[in-house]
């Protein structure tokens, strides 16, 4: 039995000297040392840090779900008040029933693609000993409380038939199913673009604040954390580094770790023109390394001989703590941890190409792809025209399901587009599929993916990776050796690197190898999908400053897709914005976020999570993006537009409409009433 709420009851979560290890190779690598945090009954508490941080070996250990190689090798984990190293196997079953819930990155791969929904809903009610009539209603219970409005058409559907945004609401109703004392958190909203962001966040809190529930948040979202939490902690190779109220510690850090963590992150108004993103120098500590100083030392701008010689205690600065020898001079370190590049300023401006001798690398004209699913018509793309100059980044945004990944396969070859589309390299006409496509065309178009792990063969050296690449270009003999070496040193590659394989590289180190692959033909355009939204914000930064010293010397064109509105923004000449595979807005980024915007262009950008700027209203879209397959009638996005006119917008698709200097617009609304609207705050749902 839980015990009851008050003023004397237990906390949810309670880790003291919690040391945990991984066994590898006969060895015990310890991973968490010494972590002590606590989690009062309602609170919701932020843990952040980079990759191998010990982030998720501690939300593992909370619940005592660590692999077989870990192991908990001191300390106590207390959760409702029950010691979880003392429990009996019946006993961790029945508190992990009652009492903790967790909610996994990846929602796809958390739900069983073989069961209906209903099914997988209903077991955990039936485990609770509710019959089948009983639990069926509890489930569609739930499923409305998160908000999910056809509960039962939901129930009856496979996983793979729901949406990212829908999938991860399941997940949610399911961890919440039983009331937990205590909900962890781990990635939830990594994997979703910004309006279902904010949807899930949204949802999140209201549950908390209907049920009491405390939370463990895991992120490497700072805005997100922000905006989330209570308390936040910030751990660095295993060890808890800094921890305060949320709202101390991100706007008045006192551990230069935690300056460099939110110096990295990209912030609207910082283009890459204004100079490259601050970035940490250096690595993290290999997994298991012990040291008898500060773990960051070696990393640290600050760092002199004490730090070196001697591991700083936990230092009680009033309510919060660091971990540092030296936390009052926090606040006087210099801008940057690592001085930028110099800023590239060679390129041609946006608003004068088109009166240069240049011409497009890329240009699609009335881009169309429809699929037949179920003998019905599946509308991907409709009529895309678009233009790619050299040495530009034309950013493309929108929701999952919008077109941006069939644009992408379209303009590779992939798949073939429908009759009347066209796609030119340098002026000619592109074969349709890659099939057709001479090797310097092949070439000249290439991808980089979101997760490098699985585009990369696990079997292989970075090394014969890289060199396929080059084999496949064209470049043999001693060419090839000299390119590879010219490649793994533009992409910050050691010659250790090169004999490893992928399963020993970090998530920043596999994105360099993918990112070097794509480079090894020489391309001209590099569709990039995604290629930073799984990297924790320092790994980001050393990545998006890649990508621009790659396309500075190389004068190479990216098409950037990514739900990240602050990243599309720093790297973006140009951004297009996609809905059920219509361009609704196109122009230069300034004019874009600057606005007057397109209606879902302003819900996507009110969307974004903002750090500092909690405040501020959002435009909530109702309901979900309408299927592919059974469009609206007239505007498409009439059926959610906040600022709906009314029977023009259902009656008749408004045409893509210049409205200033490169900036086009598809909307009803005149300009100067878009403009006039959106000076008056944000719109509501309607």
């Amino acid at each position: 039995m839980k015990p009851s709420a008050g003023a004397l009851s237990p906390d949810a979560l309670t880790i003291e000297n919690l040391d945990v290890a991984y066994r590898v190779r006969g060895r015990d690598r310890p991973v968490l040392r010494g972590l002590n945090l606590r989690i009062r009954r309602g609170e919701a508490y932020g843990l952040v840090g980079e990759s191998g941080s010990g982030k998720s070996t501690a939300a593992f250990a909370a619940v005592r779900y660590l692999p077989r190689n870990g192991c908990v090798t001191g300390g106590r984990i207390l959760v409702d008040g029950l010691d979880l190293m003392a429990l009996s196997p019946a006993k961790l079953r029945r508190l992990r029933t009652q009492s903790v819930s967790m909610v996994y990155q990846d929602p796809g791969r958390a739900l069983n693609p073989a069961l209906r929904i209903g099914r997988q809903m209903t077991e955990v009610f039936e485990a609770g000993g509710l019959d089948a009539d009983a639990a069926q209603a509890r489930a569609r219970e739930m499923l409305s409380r998160v908000q999910i409005s056809s509960p039962n058409r939901v129930m009856a559907s496979y996983p793979h038939e729901l949406s990212g945004g829908m999938q991860q609401r399941v997940i949610i109703a399911m961890a919440l199913s039983n009331d937990p004392a205590l909900l962890i958190l781990d990635e939830p909203t990594t994997g979703l673009d910004a309006t279902v962001e904010a949807e899930v966040l949204d949802l999140i809190v209201r549950l908390r604040a209907e049920l009491s529930t405390s939370i463990l948040f895991i992120s490497h979202s700072l805005p997100v954390i922000a905006r989330m939490c209570d308390r936040v902690g910030v751990l660095y190779a295993g060890e808890l580094i800094e921890e305060g109220p949320a709202s101390a510690v991100l706007a008045d850090p006192r551990h230069p770790y935690t300056v460099g963590l939110l110096r990295c992150a990209p912030q609207f108004g910082r283009r890459k023109n204004d100079g490259r993103l601050t970035t940490i120098p250096g690595f993290p500590p290999a997994p298991g390394s012990l040291v008898d100083c500060c773990v960051f030392a070696d990393r640290c701008v600050l760092a002199a001989g004490l730090c070196r010689e001697r591991t700083p205690p936990p230092m009680d600065l009033g309510g919060r703590s660091s971990r540092c020898h030296f936390p009052e001079l926090v606040a006087d370190m210099p801008v940057t941890l690592v001085t930028p590049e110099t800023p590239d300023r060679s390129g041609t401006p946006v608003a004068s190409r088109l009166t240069s001798r240049d011409r497009p690398v890329l240009r699609t004209r009335n881009l169309s792809k429809t699929f037949q699913v179920g003998g019905k018509n599946l509308y991907a793309v409709h009529d895309v025209t678009l233009e790619l100059w050299p040495g530009e980044t034309l950013g493309l945004v929108g929701e999952s399901g919008s077109g941006k990944s069939s644009v992408a396969k379209l303009l590779l070859g992939l798949v073939s587009p429908d009759s009347g589309s066209t796609i030119e390299l340098n002026g000619d006409a592109l074969p349709a599929l890659a099939t057709q496509r001479s090797r310097g065309q092949l070439g000249a178009l290439q991808i980089v993916f979101q997760n490098p792990g699985s585009a990369l063969n696990a079997s292989h050296s970075v090394r014969r990776l890289i060199g396929r690449a080059l084999g496949s270009a064209g470049v043999l003999g001693a060419r090839r050796e000299q390119r590879l070496q010219a490649l793994a040193e533009a992409v910050r590659l050691s010659n250790g690197h090169l004999e490893e394989k992928p399963r020993a590289l970090s998530g920043g180190l596999k994105q360099r190898v993918a990112i070097a692959r794509a480079f090894a033909g020489n391309p001209q355009v590099v569709v990039c999908d995604e290629p930073t939204s799984a990297l924790d914000v320092s790994v980001q930064a050393a990545i998006l400053n890649l990508l621009v010293e790659l396309q500075a010397e190389q004068r190479v064109s990216y098409l950037f897709i990514s739900h990240d509105l602050r990243v599309v923004y720093y790297l973006s000449d140009r951004i297009a914005v996609l809905y059920l595979g219509r361009l609704m807005e196109i122009g230069p980024a300034e004019a874009v976020f600057a606005g007057p915007h397109h209606p879902y262009t302003e819900a996507l950008l009110s969307a974004s999570p903002s750090q500092g700027d909690q405040g501020r209203q959002r435009i909530r879209l109702t309901g979900e993006i309408p299927s592919a397959a059974d469009l609206p009638t007239g505007c498409v996005f009439q059926t959610r537009c906040p600022r709906k006119l009314g029977r023009i917008c259902e009656a008749q698709e408004p045409p893509l409409i210049e409205v200033d200097a490169l900036h086009s617009i598809r909307c009803h609304i005149p300009w100067d009433d878009l403009r006039t609207m959106q000076r008056g705050g944000p719109a509501q749902p309607g």
